[in-house]
């Protein structure tokens, strides 16, 4: 009887020598054959199991009691495979039922074929029979054909014959239609030049004849008439040729009535061609210009559009607007004084100047406040705001709260990078906090992080995570923005090759043409003047790595802000365009947006316009064969998203072209 290995489970040889192998003796460098020569070794020092051995001997011995001149070999060589299978069956009791199944399903299945095969052998011999049978047909057929063939061989022959004989004819009668052809052609030369000959001599004798009546005039004066004979007929002569010539006339008349000379046919066809190609190139002209007038009554619609909102917004201005505070007040009562306040007033609008006192505000009475009450654990609470009662503030200053942020995101994208997944940011938040904190207080530090996230809305740092972590704005925004200004500070470094950290104001403006192509020349403008917000002199040199560093507190440079800014103010006015074109509906399916992205957008990738259509239509939430989707529901995802321009807007490609015009 055949037995179980000692350890009660089966052996997994030879996969498990080999992986062992493999393992342990892999070289990268080494090449494949040695590799293979020297796994072929390692596995003959690892002996078979003895289950294995045994079922081998006994198919071996079962195999070599078979005679193979019987009939039925085949049927005689499976039956000592499958009592082979049934003990290896047997022996598996955890997989026994599938083995058995899988067993009764190939006898079922063999079954099956041998009655199949049983079934077809009767129509075997039939098809023999049937085969037999045309054979026989074909070979009488063709005995009885055999005499026609030979009767229209025969006949063919006859008829090759008769051909040759007809072709050797025809050579004889071209050979005298030649002959005669010359003879023709003889006979023709010779009655021309008798033709000729005899015209010359009606004129001599003409002439002789008007010789002679000359002299006969001058010897008989007194002459008085002509012979009326001759003038008759010298009459009825040209009576004829008259005829002739007016018979010709008419001909000639009617042939060419609607014939033109050829020098007019050749000046009239000149001056078409001239004006042919004149009007190719007015109609080209004509469709440029219909082309750039569609444009400009776009850029007009548009223009309407923006002149109509800001009438709109002016009167709303207009209603509400009071008289400008005297902001200098706040300084008293700002801790750092006057020269805190004007650092954070300088180039801010009296909107934002109250988003800055509202948040002072905000911070100094969150100071204040020793504890936050808890949201609860309801399901519309975000996860890292979930608790019960009351949570400690930690009472962190804003250089605290930067610093923290900053390393989340450190750790989040260098365990992304590991991973190669992306984490949602309120779990990571989260998670992080617990991890370095512990869970008895990292609801402390999770309440106080997003108090002063939310207050401080002027703080770029807080208040860009404060959006991603709330879902106002997608992750891809923030990683895209940095991205591009990596990206720029890369190009500059690139361009100063002698090390020194400035360049001029002609590099810095080719660099920024460089890495924001699609930007118009106010915008770059704009990029150099925001460089050079510390410097007195536009001639004097850019220092351009100041540009990219951060106070304590994480407030970028006025450049930096300004590349913000800029990128926030294009995807506005993209997305302003995607819905001047989508026009006053109040849905859209997604064909209708995919057509308006490729109108405002012609040079669009596939790529990236599909992975607009997600972000817009939400597939991957909604059902797939969802139907129209709120415009400005469309617009609101979209503004979360890192959605911007590939290619130049038609405005800019149809000014260009007349430019170079």
């Amino acid at each position: 009887s055949f037995q179980l290995s000692a350890r009660g489970h089966w052996s997994t040889w030879p996969a498990f020598g080999c992986r062992q192998i493999i393992l342990g003796n892999h070289k990268p460098c080494c090449a494949p054959e040695e590799r293979q020569s020297s796994n072929k070794q390692a596995l003959l020092t690892i002996p078979k199991p003895r289950y294995l051995e045994e079922l081998e001997s006994y198919l071996r011995k079962e195999l070599q009691s078979l005679d193979p001149t019987e009939k039925n070999t085949q049927e005689l060589r499976l039956q000592p495979y499958r009592e082979v299978f049934e003990f290896f069956i047997d022996n598996l009791k955890t997989y026994k039922p599938l083995l058995s199944a899988i067993k009764n399903e190939y006898e079922i299945t063999l079954a099956h074929q041998k009655n199949t095969i049983r079934a077809l052998e009767p129509l075997k011999a039939m098809v023999t029979t049937v085969s037999d049978e045309c054979t026989q047909q074909i070979l009488a057929l063709q005995e009885k054909e055999k005499d026609e063939l030979y009767l229209l061989k025969q006949e063919k022959q006859h008829l090759l014959k008769f051909i040759d004989n007809m072709k050797e004819e025809k050579s004889s009668l071209q050979t005298q239609v030649e002959h005669l052809q010359a003879s023709v052609t003889e006979e023709y030369t010779r009655y021309l030049n008798e033709h000729d000959a005899r015209k010359l001599l009606l004129a001599k004798l003409n002439e002789m004849h008007n010789e002679q009546l000359d002299m006969t005039r001058r010897q008989v004066p007194d002459v008085k008439g002509e012979d009326v004979v001759k003038l008759t007929l010298a009459l009825k002569v040209a009576r004829q040729d008259i005829t002739k010539a007016q018979v010709k006339l008419n001909k000639m008349i009617a042939d060419y009535t609607d014939v033109v000379p050829r020098r007019d046919f050749e000046s009239l066809e000149k001056k078409y061609s001239y004006l042919l190609q004149e009007m190719t190139i007015l109609r080209k002209d004509f469709d440029q210009l219909h082309k750039e007038y569609k444009t400009l009554l776009e850029i007009h619609r548009e223009t309407e559009q923006e002149r109509d909102n800001f009438c709109t917004e002016l009167q709303r201005l207009q209603q509400n607007c009071t008289p400008r505070p005297n902001w200098e007040k706040c300084s008293e009562v700002i801790p750092g004084g006057a020269e805190r306040w004007d650092s954070l007033a300088e180039g801010k609008t009296s909107e934002q100047l109250m988003d800055v006192l509202l948040e002072e505000i905000g911070t100094r009475a969150l100071k204040e406040i020793n504890v936050f009450p808890g949201r609860g654990k309801g399901g519309s609470v975000p996860v890292y705001l979930r608790h019960e009662g009351e949570v400690k503030n930690k009472k962190l200053t804003k250089k605290d709260v930067v610093n923290m942020l900053k390393d989340i995101w450190k750790e989040k994208i260098t365990l992304e990078q590991q991973t190669g997944k992306r984490s949602s940011l309120p779990e990571f938040f989260l998670s992080y906090l617990q991890k370095k904190f512990g869970d008895a207080t990292a609801m402390e530090w999770s309440y106080t992080l997003y108090e002063n996230m939310r207050l401080c809305q002027s703080n770029y740092v807080l208040s860009s995570f404060y959006d991603i972590l709330t879902g106002k704005v997608g992750e891809e925004q923030y990683h895209s923005l940095n991205k591009l200004i990596s990206s720029l500070q890369k190009e500059l470094a690139a361009c100063d090759v002698l090390n020194s950290g400035s360049l001029t104001s002609k590099q810095f403006r080719q660099e920024a043409n460089s890495s924001f192509p699609l930007k118009r020349k106010e915008s770059i403008q704009e990029l150099v003047d925001a460089s050079r917000y510390k410097l007195d002199s536009t001639e004097d040199p850019i220092n351009y790595m100041p540009l990219f560093e951060e106070d304590e507190e994480g407030n970028a440079t006025p450049f930096i802000a300004k590349l913000r800014s800029q990128y926030l103010r294009e995807k506005q006015e993209y997305l302003r365009q995607l819905k001047n074109k989508l026009g006053d509906t109040t849905e859209v399916k997604a064909d209708d947006l995919k057509a308006a992205f490729c109108f405002i957008d012609p040079n669009i990738d596939d790529q990236t316009l599909e992975t607009y259509l997600g972000l817009a239509l939400q597939a991957g939430r909604e059902e797939p064969d969802q139907g129209a989707v709120a415009v400005e529901t469309v617009l609101e995802r979209l503004l979360a998203g890192d959605v911007r321009r590939v290619g130049p807007s038609p405005r800019e490609g149809s000014t260009a072209s007349s430019e170079g015009k």
